[in-house]
């Protein structure tokens, strides 16, 4: 299912002739890993940030410090956050996603298979310049248990998000 997703994904990307790249926490590389196994994808995919501690989320992408203090690393203003500064620190994109979630074990009951998803636009060359906004963001409880599944439960969740954004958004 994933593969069928992820394909998905890779035909609407290039009929809309937009690339992508990603900030991910949560997933370590897994959401860029799985489209990456699409064939002729390197014309859409420009690449993934792994930002899996706070400070690679602070110093990397440039996420504020008193954001993350004020909203924990696991929220939807961290994963707005980094849609957006993946987006500013790649020109070469059109589109990011960025993922931040609570895989477990040892997670605190209310976060515990939480995820946070947000996806940001480019929109080139407008009267004054390009523009960068957030045009869809989501909160989401895991339904698998096992932190692995939980992983390619999230991957799957941001391609299907992002193939979904670009189907209403295009």
């Amino acid at each position: 299912m994933t593969g069928l997703e992820a394909q998905r994904l890779a035909e609407t990307l290039d009929r809309t002739r937009l690339r992508v790249v990603f900030a991910e926490s949560c997933t370590a590389g897994m959401v860029a890993g799985l489209l990456a196994g699409v064939p002729g994808i390197s014309a859409y995919l420009i690449g993934s940030m792994v930002t899996y501690r706070p400070e690679a989320k602070i110093d990397w992408l440039g996420v504020s410090p008193e954001v993350i203090e004020q909203h924990t690393t696991v929220s939807s203003p961290v994963s707005r956050s980094m849609a957006l500064a993946v987006l500013a620190k790649t020109p070469s994109a059109d589109l990011s996603a960025a993922v931040t979630g609570h895989l477990g074990p040892n997670a605190p009951a209310d976060l515990d298979g939480m995820i946070y998803i947000a996806v940001a636009r480019r929109w080139r060359d407008l009267p004054r310049g390009d523009s960068v906004e957030v045009v869809m963001e989501q909160q989401e409880r895991l339904q698998s248990t096992d932190r692995i599944q939980r992983q390619l439960e999230t991957a799957r969740q941001v391609i299907f998000t992002v193939n979904r954004t670009l189907s209403d958004n295009v």
